[in-house]
């Protein structure tokens, strides 16, 4: 049976502006710090070699903010995948996520299925998690992990 590869994409995370938080319910004032970062596209392969799966306009959000009296970090992961002619034998895999520092890892957070409920359309998944201040303060980017899974044409 077919499987997808776990395939890993960086995405570098960058000081920004407060600037397209409002949407996101972000309390925003003058302590708030903020990490973006992008990346337009990458696909994960089948052992076959076969395209099975495509991720587009990924967006990491690192947020450090005050809210009711209290400090506190979160991620925010934005991204719109496709499942090309490929479903999942059982639940899907998913992804996961870990902030690093270079080579080093900082955080690991096990995020599991997506929003993939058909093959061959594409669907906006956003996930949310809370992170230690420090590692908000250390990372220099995101690891985007697509997990391996079993597959079976859609």
């Amino acid at each position: 049976m077919p499987a997808l590869i776990e395939t890993t994409a960086p995405i570098e995370l960058a000081p920004a502006k407060t600037s397209g938080l409002n949407n996101l319910g972000v309390p925003i004032d003058t302590s708030t710090q903020v990490k973006k970062g992008k990346r337009q596209e990458f696909l994960q392969t089948l052992d076959t070699g076969a395209i099975a799966r495509r991720y587009q306009n990924i967006r990491a959000i690192l947020v450090k903010t005050t809210e009711t009296d209290r400090v506190f970090s979160k991620l925010i992961v934005q991204f719109e995948v496709f499942g090309d002619d490929w479903r999942s034998v059982g639940e899907n895999a998913g992804v996961d996520f870990a902030l690093c520092q270079g080579d080093e890892v900082l955080h690991t957070l096990p995020q599991g299925k997506l929003f993939l409920p058909y093959c061959r359309s594409w669907y906006e998944n956003q996930f949310e998690h809370t992170i230690p201040d420090a590692v908000f303060d250390l990372a220099t980017h995101l690891a985007f992990i697509a997990k391996a899974d079993e597959m079976q044409p859609g």
